[in-house]
């Protein structure tokens, strides 16, 4: 069990134990929280000195935590229980107290999957969010052709919501994910290329980048998280065990200019000023009008059709967003059960006993303690 520091802000500040920190992040729209803790001081304020490491691929990022370059990082949901259970590699416990974001994924199809369907609708776009039966009508006409490959979306890494939305979608219809159609695992800053090159026929990614296929004329966005799994934790902050044990403070500290940021970036007005700030060179680098959509709730679905708003398309704060509750830990490994991930004769009390192990409410529920003492001074 990891440590538990009981203190009041003043001594917080006082016994931070690694005040400078590595932290990693991934080119996405919801790395927001870390990058604008930093941007607007709230690092500082709770006594920390954060440098921030762009990394290219999640798998990346997982080794330089796992071998401690990182001291904390942005991870996918799912991430610290696979790290953690040796899924993919040696196994590193980890654990996450915070949730940085929920919702942001969509799935964008090509565009000759997209004239596909529209010539089985008589030319027309079909309704959206788009029934995935679209597709099983299309897997079984390339089936009866026995001339055309099958079907190849990408995901961000096997162990993540993309991949359990995109199985619940094509499963909707019917759609055996594992005969019917290929998985493959792409960066997310490599979607878009894999889409122009028809290397894949769709992805399922977060923001910026299905907007960003869009604007360059290469797919659609048909689909989006909240239409598939409604208020899903999405990224996290995640340390090693060992290093909580280590920098229970630090952690405090961490999570508190975090959980700052999230509830700067819950009002409208502020979210502009995030997107000029995530579009810059060091961040995602990518140009204002495909940063800015999925941060005003909307989710651009292709050059002809006007963009679908999606409340809460990315969720940052209220709702108790960023309360990691032990719940959502044990869905998460549901999912990993129902893709063959994990052992399907795992009892609910195996389950259990992981989320506990990773999962912890109470670190959160500590920091808020703090804050609210912070606030009264």
């Amino acid at each position: 069990m990891s440590s538990v520091s009981t203190l009041t802000p003043t001594a917080l500040l006082n016994q931070i134990e690694k005040p400078q920190l590595d932290l990693g992040i991934v080119a996405l729209t919801d790395s927001a929280p870390i990058i604008m803790a930093q941007q607007l001081g709230l690092f500082t304020k709770w006594g920390l000195d954060v440098q921030l490491h762009m990394q290219n691929s999640w798998a990346t990022l997982r080794d330089k935590l796992h071998t401690e370059k990182l001291d904390a990082v942005q991870m996918l949901a799912p991430m610290p229980m696979a790290s953690s259970m040796g899924l993919l590699g040696p196994a590193c416990p980890l654990l996450t107290a915070f949730n940085l974001s929920m919702n942001g994924n969509a799935i964008t199809l090509s565009q000759p999957l997209m004239h596909e369907i529209k010539t089985l609708n008589h030319g027309n776009m079909p309704a959206l969010p788009l029934n995935a039966t679209w597709l099983a009508n299309i897997i079984q006409q390339r089936n009866h052709s026995q001339s055309d490959k099958p079907l190849t979306f990408a995901v961000v890494y096997p162990y993540s919501c993309h991949h359990y939305q995109l199985r619940d979608w094509l499963g909707s219809a019917g759609i055996d994910v594992e005969r019917d159609v290929n998985i493959v695992i792409i960066p997310p800053t490599q979607m878009t290329k894999a889409l122009a090159d028809n290397t894949i026929d769709g992805f399922c990614v977060g923001a910026p980048w299905n907007t960003k296929a869009v604007r360059d004329g290469i797919g659609c966005t048909v689909i989006t998280s909240c239409d598939i799994w409604n208020e899903s934790p999405e990224k996290v902050l995640a340390v090693t065990q060992s290093w909580q044990c280590a920098n229970p403070n630090t952690f405090l500290a961490l999570i508190a200019a975090l959980q700052e940021a999230c509830e700067w970036l819950a009002f409208p007005p502020n979210r502009f000023e995030t997107a000029i700030k995530l579009s810059q060179p060091e961040y995602l680098n990518e140009k204002l009008e495909n940063v800015a959509p999925a941060l005003l709730d909307s989710c651009l679905t292709s050059l002809d059709n006007t963009a679908r708003n999606i409340p809460a398309y990315l969720r940052f704060y209220t709702h108790q967003a960023n309360y990691p509750t032990l719940d959502q830990g044990h869905a998460l490994l549901v999912d990993m059960q129902r893709a063959g991930q994990i052992p399907q004769n795992l009892s609910d009390l195996q389950l259990k006993q992981w989320v506990e192990r990773i999962y912890r409410p109470d670190l959160y529920q500590q920091m808020r303690q703090i804050q609210q003492q912070a606030a009264s001074m």
